[in-house]
């Protein structure tokens, strides 16, 4: 580090002003020294010595105000440190010469000057300011010793030191200045080597932490780290997207808080190594399905400090496989269906014909009559159940027809008052909207949209308002456009217990009823990648919501 300069920081700088500030924290303790000698008179100083003193503090206090204007015009330190150590080596001399030459106690104070010349010079400034020190120093012993200069140290001063002593003082403390100026290099060059190498390792470490992080912040999965106590120490990115906690939410909060009851499914697995699924409900609207790999965290030397929790959110995958499982039922429960179906129509046909061949042309008693439209009804009620059966195990075909829901309304509405599901107490209220072309397989919808109205019709048996009505809604998260078909009934209402059961297959609470008519819907609806919604309050009515991606 041979060029210091202001442009490598402000950390120099900063040392030069606490330079400035020292030395005249030096000087202040100097000129208590000399008014206390003036004050007690322990020695016999002439005025002269302590005017001296006096001026060369008062001196070194300008200098002071001095430096710091310059370190505001001047920006090379190096500069402003070879000034001020030379000026104070020129100091100290003139200290030295006032208060004793060779007898004075304070050429130590050219030490001083030569460490934080080192300081700031390294070694080549210090001893540069070590030899400047040993020239001024004993070329001040030489010209008191030669007579050249008269002491002012006091009135009743003889000088009576012998050459070899002045020889010997100036020697020892030249040899001293070098001393400490090698010393003084030494140590600087140690501290700034470890100072180096410290920074070289900060800087490491660093690399290696934003080596760490990112590969933590990449990894497609959560990963939590909990120390012996339980509590979280690292909370990565995809943790917060699963659990919907920041990071500093999740931070030294016990693993609990944020999975509860883990311990107990963690204390479940052998060895403290392996995988496990957990169902996560804190802060969701609906659970998440959590598969987690759990192994021990170590220190360097092996010992257990905690453990690492790696996961994933596999509520989708298990949807998808749950969905495959019921496809495959379906498949085999439709090949089972068709085949049920074509059994059951043909006997059904012959029993239908030939009942109304006997009702046309027997004369029968009105008991007996009744007897046969009992039968009549029981093989319509089966030929329905064969029809739905067959289409709630079919695979929903979709398609991409054009479909316009406002003639789909009409036609079902048209076909229901003639049929027997009609309530002449019943009012039809429409309030559909512009936008009514979706696509997909026309008769599925219809079906799916006539099985809602009956069921509301037959919901309605004290009359009352029907209200169809459709309208353009967007979705929040994805941005898509559906058309929304909402049928609203002021019937009996379902009771919540009912309302969690009505779309599950055969269940039904009508007496004629096959339990499949919502179930269908369900099925049609996810076949075009729609939605189904059912809102209810007992003796207030149903609402049943389809939507159809537009």
């Amino acid at each position: 580090m041979r060029g210091i300069h202001k442009d490598k920081g402000d950390g120099d700088f900063n040392r030069l002003k606490w330079l400035t500030f020292y030395r005249v924290v030096i000087v202040s303790f100097l000129l208590g020294i000399a008014a206390f000698i003036q004050l007690v008179g322990t020695e016999s100083l002439t005025r002269t010595s302590l005017y001296l003193v006096y001026a060369i503090i008062v001196f070194t206090y300008m200098l002071s105000i001095a430096y710091v204007l310059i370190f505001k015009k001047w920006a090379n330190v190096r500069g402003n440190v070879y000034i001020q150590s030379l000026v104070d080596v020129v100091i100290v001399t003139v200290l030295v010469y006032v208060t004793g030459g060779a007898g004075s106690v304070y050429p130590n104070l050219y030490s001083l000057v030569i460490i934080y010349a080192v300081l700031f010079l390294e070694k080549r400034g210090g001893v540069l300011i070590a030899s400047a020190s040993g020239i001024l120093y004993g070329l001040l012993l030489d010209l008191e010793y030669y007579g050249i200069i008269q002491t002012v140290y006091s009135e009743m001063y003889v000088y009576d030191f012998s050459a070899g002593y002045v020889f010997s003082r100036i020697f020892i403390y030249i040899v001293s200045f070098y001393i400490v100026a090698l010393l003084a290099s030494f140590v600087v060059g140690q501290e700034r080597k470890t100072r180096r190498l410290l920074i070289e390792r900060e800087d490491a470490f660093k690399r290696l932490d934003i080596l760490h992080s990112s590969i933590i912040e990449s990894v497609n999965a959560g990963v939590v780290t909990v120390d012996k106590t339980q509590r979280i120490r690292s909370f990565n990115r995809v943790a917060e997207e699963i659990t919907g906690l920041i990071r500093y939410q999740a931070i030294e909060r016990d693993i609990e808080d944020v999975f509860p009851d883990i311990l107990i499914v963690l204390e479940r697995v052998e060895g403290g190594v392996g995988n496990f699924e957990y169902e996560l409900t804190y802060k969701r609207r609906t659970p998440a399905l959590l598969v987690f790999s759990l192994s021990p965290l170590m220190n360097p030397e092996g010992e257990p400090i905690g453990n690492i929790l790696i996961f994933q959110d596999h509520t989708a995958i298990k949807a998808m496989e749950r969905e495959i499982d019921t496809n495959k039922k379906m498949a085999f429960m439709g090949e089972m269906a068709a085949v049920l179906a074509h059994e059951l129509r043909n006997p059904l046909a012959s029993i239908g014909g030939s009942i109304q061949l006997l009702k046309r042309d027997l004369l029968l008693e009105e008991g007996d009559r009744k007897l046969m439209d009992i039968v009549l009804r029981g093989k319509d009620q089966l030929e329905n159940l064969a029809r739905d059966f067959l289409l709630f195990t079919r695979p929903v075909q979709g398609g991409n027809n054009t479909i316009d829901m406002a003639e789909v309304v009409e036609d079902i509405l048209e076909t229901l008052y003639f049929g027997s599901d009609w309530n002449r107490t019943v009012h039809i209220s429409q309030a559909l909207c512009d936008v009514s072309i979706i696509r997909g397989n026309r008769v599925e919808v219809r079906h799916a949209l006539l099985n809602i109205v009956i069921n509301a019709l037959q919901a309605m048996h004290n009359g009352g308002t029907l209200s169809i009505r459709t309208q353009v809604r967007t979705d929040e998260k994805s941005g898509r456009r559906f058309l929304e078909i909402s049928v609203v009934d002021q019937g009996c209402g379902i009771e919540e217990t009912t309302l969690r059961k009505v779309r599950e297959p055969f269940f039904t609470t009508k007496e004629m009823g096959t339990g499949l008519g919502l179930a269908i819907v369900s099925r049609v609806v996810e076949g075009h990648h729609g939605y189904f919604e059912i809102t209810s309050e007992v003796d207030q009515g149903t609402c049943c919501t389809m939507g159809f991606p537009l």
